[in-house]
């Protein structure tokens, strides 16, 4: 019987070929979720407007846990440094006399110009369980992961400044009742992603060098466009999808 030669491994993408690998997972993410689509068209209600705002502060406030998560595990000081601006971007902070409320209370305003109160969308209590799980599943990899993988899961970051140009442009005029202020969050987080792609994206092309370690980082951003959908499934089972 004839042995069979081991079959040579695939070679690895270029680190062009990778990035477009990754920006192609795209077309997985939720902003073409129905939920989302009827918000950025303009075809929601207020109480659905609400149920949005209102689940996805669970998400926003998870956020600063998972980059802390980040930096806790990452040994690297030059990442770190850079990461942690992350949590402040969130959190907030106040240094120097500078002083930046930060993307929670930007959420928080958002809120209040849709008509909640801070009161219960802070105890959280129009979290959907299915939203909950989503969430606390992503804050709990990015615990339990390498470092790196944790980061590449951040990169569903590539796409999020459509979706909030997407809101931006299309609020105001459908939703002429929430008040402009309340549009803030969106607005900071255009240039904000941004400059997180910038940094997430070099430490996946600079670690993910094999072709294994490649179709890793693709499930692992796959994983985390899939806790996005997911969140927008159980946001359209509570509160409906119109026409």
């Amino acid at each position: 019987m004839t042995a069979r030669l081991p079959t040579a491994a695939p070679q690895p993408w270029t680190r062009t070929d990778f990035e477009a690998q990754l920006r192609e997972r795209g077309k997985a993410y939720h902003i073409h979720h129905p939920f989302n689509v009827m918000l950025n068209t303009g075809k929601a209600t207020p109480e659905q407007v609400r149920g949005w705002v209102a689940n996805r502060f669970c998400y926003q406030t998870a956020i600063p846990v998972k980059d802390a998560a980040i930096l806790a595990n990452c040994p690297v000081r030059e990442v770190r440094r850079e990461w942690i601006q992350r949590i402040l971007d969130h959190d907030g902070f106040e240094i120097g006399g500078i002083q930046d409320p930060g993307g929670i209370e930007a959420w928080l305003r958002l809120a209040e110009a849709v008509g909640l109160s801070r009161e219960e969308v802070l105890d959280e209590r129009h979290v959907i369980p299915a939203v909950r799980f989503a969430v606390e599943h992503y804050v709990s990899f990015a615990r339990r992961a390498p470092w790196q993988e944790a980061v590449c899961s951040s990169l569903t970051e590539l796409f999020a400044p459509e979706i909030h140009r997407q809101r931006l442009a299309t609020w105001p005029e459908h939703y002429p009742w929430i008040a402009a202020e309340g549009l803030g969050y969106f607005r900071n987080r255009v240039s904000q992603a941004r400059r997180d792609v910038e940094q997430g994206l070099q430490v996946t092309l600079d670690h993910f060098t094999t072709w294994d370690a490649q179709q890793r980082a693709l499930a692992v951003l796959q994983m985390k466009l899939d806790i996005l959908w997911a969140m927008n499934d159980a946001m359209a089972q509570r509160y409906g999808v119109n026409p």
